[in-house]
């Protein structure tokens, strides 16, 4: 791992320093143009999902994939951005939104479950992810821990469990997985992280949480879960109306936590 605090040689390109300001080089946003508070969905087309539960949305940009737009939730403008997929494009997404301003990020996306009694359609807020990535590596060391903002975390699951309780849905928390390959996820890796008590796997939020702490951020993470692993219950490639709805609820728990965590500052 870099060390930060060795001086570069003179003549390389020290990246913390560079496109500091400006147009922000794999976002395409500047600051002033976004909000201080982010969703991040992993899919540039579920941006539009959010969009939906915004007054007056723009879109402020769409490079590479990250799509950027604009709105309002109860009069407070709120940024959605794309993260694409895995820890590295989402670190570099998180980098440059708070080089434009952003302060606060929340990913809403989908995960599978990895314990039995947790259904597709669910919601699932992250109290902390198992780095099982690359990318934290370069910022911390092995031991380091990759936790959510607790302040936004707590808003995030008391609006949560409001909205499953008026909607008929399940609200689960606990300590998510955060893998590279998706397809190197073996039925024995599965089991393991079962095994250990994880509630579900995806790939953005480790990044998401370290770097959020490393830079002096708030990061959290609700998600609506896409597929159980552990029971099968999983529709891969397949219209998954469940899902869809579960998107619903946590873009609405986001929102609404966001708000109510932001009033609380």
């Amino acid at each position: 791992m870099p060390s930060p605090s060795s001086a570069a040689p003179s003549g390389v390109v020290d990246k913390s320093e560079v496109g500091v300001t400006g147009v922000q080089y794999h976002v395409g946003v500047s600051p002033g143009q976004i909000s201080n508070i982010v969703l991040m969905p992993g899919d540039p087309f579920r941006v539009q999902l959010i969009a939906e539960q915004l007054d007056d949305p723009v879109e402020v940009a769409h490079k590479r994939e990250y799509r950027t737009v604009n709105g309002y939730y109860k009069g407070r403008l709120i940024t959605a951005c794309s993260s694409g997929m895995g820890c590295p494009s989402t670190a570099i997404g998180v980098e440059e939104l708070a080089r434009a301003g952003a302060t606060t990020f929340i990913r809403v996306g989908s995960t599978a479950a990895l314990q039995p009694d947790i259904a597709v359609g669910d919601v699932i807020v992250s109290e902390g992810s198992l780095r099982n990535d690359g990318t934290t590596a370069a910022y911390v060391p092995a031991g380091y821990p990759a936790v959510p903002d607790f302040a936004l975390t707590t808003a995030l699951a008391d609006v949560g469990r409001e909205r499953a309780a008026e909607h008929g849905f399940a609200l689960h928390t606990g300590i998510n997985a955060t893998d590279d390959a998706f397809y190197a996820e073996t039925p024995q890796w599965i089991a393991k992280l079962s095994a250990l008590g994880i509630a579900n796997v995806e790939m953005e939020s480790s990044a998401m949480f370290v770097v959020a702490r490393q830079r002096g951020l708030r990061a959290g993470m609700v998600c609506a879960v896409s597929g159980n692993l552990i029971s099968g219950d999983v529709v891969y490639g397949r219209p998954n109306d469940r899902l869809a709805v579960g998107w619903e609820h946590s873009i609405a728990i986001a929102l609404e936590a966001a708000h109510r965590s932001a009033e609380a500052l």
